[in-house]
This record gives structure tokens, sequence and C-alpha cells, in this order.
């Protein structure tokens, strides 16, 4: 228990970290995604809640054939001490209001008291849907899945889906 402590010392040290860096920048470059939700919902026996945070710095978008692409760090913790962390880059597709946008990151997963997913290097692929209610707000509904890519002996991966609200700074 006490390595699961600190791991979630590290996590809100880095979250506010980053937040006062935020609060205390020129102008506003940087977009905070707070979501919860249920990880591994279609595994009833491992399913649990989490919640996390994911950071995007706009001065880094750049418009390519592929869209907006944008680089991502981000965490997020479950109710069995499940922590994953990770870095990656997402593309944003505006039709309107409203927002898709696909994600891939790779990170570092700590099973704690949850699920075993057969490695500590995970992929996480994600897919989000979101709308503008405000200048610098919105609302969105995001699933994602972890797969080790078969690193490890076994890859169970896992199915989650989140809430997400987004603030600019």
């Amino acid at each position: 228990m006490k390595h699961y402590k600190s791991i979630l010392r590290i996590l809100f040290i880095t979250f506010f970290s980053l937040l006062s860096s935020i609060v205390y920048s020129e102008e506003n470059s940087s977009k905070l995604n707070f979501y919860s939700g249920m990880f591994d919902f279609s595994d009833t026996g491992k399913k649990s809640t989490l919640i996390g945070f994911q950071h995007q710095n706009e001065n880094l978008n750049r418009d390519t054939f592929l869209g907006n692409i944008s680089p991502i760090t981000g965490a997020f913790v479950t109710a069995d001490t499940a922590v994953y962390v990770y870095t990656g880059v997402q593309a944003n597709y505006e039709l309107g209001k409203i927002n898709f946008t696909p994600s891939f990151a790779p990170g570092l997963y700590g099973k704690g008291d949850g699920k075993d997913l057969g490695h500590i290097v995970e992929f996480k692929t994600e897919l989000q849907i979101s709308f503008n209610f405000l200048s610098d707000s919105q609302l969105g509904f995001s699933y994602n899945h972890l797969s080790n890519a078969s690193l490890g002996n076994k890859n169970p991966g896992a199915n989650s889906y989140m809430f997400n609200f987004f603030k600019t700074f």
C-alpha cells in the first residue's frame, strides 16, 4: 500500500505542477481535460471507477495532411489503485460545435489491486467526441482501449469509457 501512496503522491505533484505552470502562463495555450468513468467496463470482475486528467499544449498544435495534430500527456487512477501515466498524440477534427478526437498514447501501467494487463508498457487508443458549450470549455465522452500489443505473456486488454470536461487556460 505504501508503494501506491507514493504513486498517487507523484500524480498529484505532477498535476499541481502542471496546473501552476498553466495559471502563470502569459497566454491561453493549454487545455486540460478532467475525466471520470469506468475502467474495464467489459470485465465484470475487474471493472472499477477511474479519475484522470490530460494536458494539451495548444502552442504545439500542427496542421498536417492528417488534420490538426498535437501532443498529449496525462494520467488516471482507478478505485483499485491501478495507475496509468501516458504521453502521445491526438488529432482534432472540428465539425461546427462538435469535435471528433482520436488519439494514441503509449504509457506505463501499474495494476495496484486492479486488473493485471500483462506488462508495464501499455498502449492507449481512444476516440473522443466533445461539444463546445462555452468559448473556453467543452463537454465530451470518450472510449479507450489499453493493450500491451503482446509484449507480455498475456494481453487481456481493458476497455474504458469516460465523461470529459475540457478547460482552456
